[in-house]
């Protein structure tokens, strides 16, 4: 079987496809990935085939968070369509096209943001799956805000109507696959699984091969305190000065029985006091399983790391899926949310106390780490794959 992956350049949407891919590869499968190829050679493993769609706009895609990182609720919105998804569709339609006549797979797997794969893969008739590595679109997110969900439906017909897929009987929407939609969580994150159709399949997260990060200080953790990791993954670091204020704050409040480990620029932090590491980037899969309880922004990714490895989290989202994430994590009873824009550090720090000295955070953190594990991961999304085929 050929599988042909078409993703944004976004490490936490290539992410999942590499494992995936990997597990592919291992059953003997050719698996292949398009999409701004200098920049997916950044986040894909050495050997990867990489076909190349919307080059043009690839580097640019990436940057244009400077733009975006202080924009919330619905102008972050507008932004994410009219700036990034739209444009990066219109630029990868003929590269993705290219790739699949060279290529010939049997199956397309489309990331959500990536709807170039489903408006070729449907030009050209080739069975296609949706790879949703975050579960926010599967949650009807709109559903109190009908008017946003409108504008979001018009993007979406506007686009197809460019390509000639408008009309199609019954009509369509590319974020979905009618076949097979891939979910990297769990119905005990997710929420109730009743509202979901039999062919979006819940196979949990799927960490694939990172790259290597720099030298880390492992010898400077402290056996003697609990240990929390304090991230705002790669976009939103710059976004964060007031919020990393905060966590230093509790972070001096907690000195005697907790080390923070902070992923930060050094140049919003300045010198960092001796209680806590502070590193421009942190090996995070690694690190997990030396850690207590994470903060972070509510990150799909860095939120189903924590949990697969039973860590309560508390959450502070920024814009985007966020809240919707950590609305999951609260709801499973996992964690704990503050305000990012208002966070003090007395309120950041009966979040972290909380999490770390009550009971219930933490079991229901292991009890969505064991649905994680019985879900299958990269395994079962190869398997529903090759029963796509």
């Amino acid at each position: 079987m050929r599988v042909l992956f078409t993703v944004p350049p976004l490490a936490g949407h290539v992410n999942p496809t590499v494992a995936v891919g990997a597990e592919l590869a291992a059953r003997g499968h050719e698996v292949a990935w398009t999409g701004p190829a200098a920049a997916l050679a950044r986040l894909l493993p050495a050997q990867a085939r990489i076909l190349p769609a919307g080059e043009d706009v690839g580097g640019g895609y990436s940057a244009l968070h400077e733009r975006w990182r202080d924009l919330r609720g619905v102008g972050a919105l507008r932004f994410l369509w009219e700036e990034a998804l739209v444009p990066l569709a219109r630029a990868m339609v003929p590269g993705v096209t290219r790739a699949v006549r060279a290529f010939g797979p049997d199956v397309l797997v489309a990331d959500q943001q990536a709807l170039a794969g489903p408006l070729v893969a449907r030009r050209l008739g080739v069975p296609w799956a949706t790879s949703a590595s975050t579960s926010a679109e599967l949650t009807r997110p709109f559903a109190d805000f009908p008017k946003v969900g409108e504008w979001v439906a018009g993007q979406i017909s506007g686009l197809l109507a460019e390509y000639g897929a408008a009309g199609d009987p019954g009509g369509w929407d590319p974020r979905f696959s009618e076949r097979l939609v891939l979910v990297f969580s769990t119905p005990e994150l997710v929420g109730s699984a009743g509202d979901f159709l039999p062919h979006h399949a819940f196979v949990g997260p799927a960490f694939g091969a990172r790259p290597p990060s720099p030298g880390f200080p492992w010898q400077r953790l402290d056996p003697a305190r609990r240990r929390v990791l304090v991230s705002l993954g790669t976009l939103n670091q710059e976004a964060g000065a007031r919020f990393y204020g905060a966590v230093l704050g509790a972070a001096e409040r907690l000195a005697e029985e907790v080390q923070f480990v902070l992923a930060a620029p050094a140049a919003l932090i300045g010198a960092a006091p001796d209680h806590v590491l502070l590193q421009e980037s942190v090996p995070q899969l690694e690190l997990l399983p030396h850690l207590d309880a994470v903060v972070c922004h509510a990150g799909h990714n860095t939120v189903c790391e924590a949990l697969a490895h039973g860590l309560p989290l508390v959450v502070a989202p920024i814009r985007d899926d966020q809240p919707i994430v950590a609305r999951q994590v609260v709801e499973a009873g996992a964690g704990i949310r503050v305000r990012f824009g208002r966070t003090r550090a007395e309120e950041l720090r009966d979040a972290l106390t909380a999490v770390l000295d009550e009971p219930g955070p933490r079991r229901a953190a292991r009890r969505i780490q064991a649905s994680f594990a019985a879900a299958g991961g990269a395994a079962a999304a190869a398997d529903r794959l090759e029963k796509l085929s």
